[in-house]
């Protein structure tokens, strides 16, 4: 790999598709920043239900200026209210707006020990990084999505049943397709990549065979 370049990789994906954990697998071989961007709605959206008298534009400004990737990690933010409250606030256009400078900052300006950044999300490659080097739309299957997602919930001994878990998956994806803003959309210059019968190591041999070939001419 050529370390010279400066790398952006972009990777857009429905809820439960394997974008989170082949982001962290490219950011750790890669030497690259990664940021969760659905993890910065889901830090408002935490906001607003805890601060709903204090929850406006200014303030949402300033605690977005004020952001860190580590704040980010929180596992608080992976809560049921907190996603309904962030799938909320992602329609939002003034908060999209807000939201968008601190990702183009951390994507085109991260940490110089980082050779470049990888964003996941659902506007990724249509809104935030067009340009990006290299640019991915990660899928599968509803029922297979939510069948993972299930074996999560139930790792961390949450008492929901397999039919709600695909219940809310299939109204997340309602709404990322269909708001006006940032919808979820594969780009014509994105790789699609189907994980439906992939393994997580399968699924990240099959990019990064993509990104060596690329970074390699």
């Amino acid at each position: 790999m050529k370390k010279r370049q400066f790398i952006t990789v972009a990777i857009d994906s429905p809820a439960a598709a394997g974008a989170g954990t082949q982001a962290k697998l490219i950011a750790r071989h890669y030497n690259l920043l990664h940021l969760d961007t659905g993890r910065i709605y889901r830090l408002i959206g935490k906001f607003r239900l805890q601060n709903p008298k204090k929850f406006n534009y200014v303030t949402i400004k300033k605690k977005i200026k004020l952001l860190k990737i580590i704040d980010l990690k929180n596992k608080d933010l992976l809560s049921d209210k907190v996603a309904t409250s962030a799938a909320l606030i992602a329609k939002d256009k003034k908060i999209r707006k807000i939201v968008y400078k601190f990702q183009q900052r951390c994507a085109y300006n991260p940490p110089k020990k980082y050779s470049g950044s990888v964003l996941d999300g659902r506007d990724i490659t249509s809104v935030i990084l067009k340009d990006a080097l290299f640019k991915f739309f990660i899928t599968a299957n509803v029922k297979t999505r939510a069948r993972r997602r299930y074996k999560e919930y139930k790792l961390q001994n949450k008492k929901i049943s397999f039919k709600e878990v695909l219940k809310s998956l299939k109204n997340r994806d309602k709404s990322d397709r269909t708001r006006k803003f940032g919808p979820l959309k594969k780009t014509k210059d994105s790789v699609l990549i189907n994980s439906e019968n992939l393994s997580r190591n399968q699924c990240f041999l099959k990019i990064k065979a993509i990104m060596d070939r690329k970074l390699n001419n």
